[in-house]
């Protein structure tokens, strides 16, 4: 059953020789169990320089899956230690990224919980940094 949640999102993205980006955004969103795993879905907006994308989390045992739809398109999934390989699509053509999981922690109840991921990001085979996400999920 669907449910409406608050989202609560930090994340910190630390890239080499510049100062770390820090975001924070709550919003509102889903969270549906399907097929064994969760599925908690939001808009972006302007603020997050993602118009017309929805982004979906896919919590499994074992793995995160985070996928973008809408006007940029990308699979990232996550598995501590292991690495991802995925093309994101944007408007104006695809890149390679790579994930390496550092960190999944997830605690998710039907009332909502909470997601820790912290990853290692390689874009075409170069290393370019290391991200920090934070999502706290309330039923509303």
């Amino acid at each position: 059953m669907k449910r409406a949640v608050v989202l609560r999102i930090q994340g910190r993205q630390s890239y080499d020789g510049q100062e770390p980006d820090v975001i924070e955004l709550v919003t509102e969103g889903t969270m549906d169990f399907t097929a064994g795993g969760w599925d908690i879905s939001y808009e972006e907006s302007e603020l997050t320089g993602m118009d017309g994308v929805t982004t979906t989390f896919r919590v499994e045992p074992g793995k995160v899956t985070l996928r973008r739809t809408g006007k940029l398109r990308s699979e990232m999934v996550f598995q501590e230690g292991t690495r991802h390989e995925s093309l994101y699509q944007l408007e104006f053509g695809a890149l390679l990224m790579a994930v390496t999981a550092r960190q999944v922690f997830f605690d998710i109840v039907p009332d909502g919980g909470m997601i820790d991921l912290t990853y290692n990001v390689e874009i075409e085979n170069s290393a370019a940094g290391l991200v920090e996400y934070h999502l706290d999920i309330r039923a509303k």
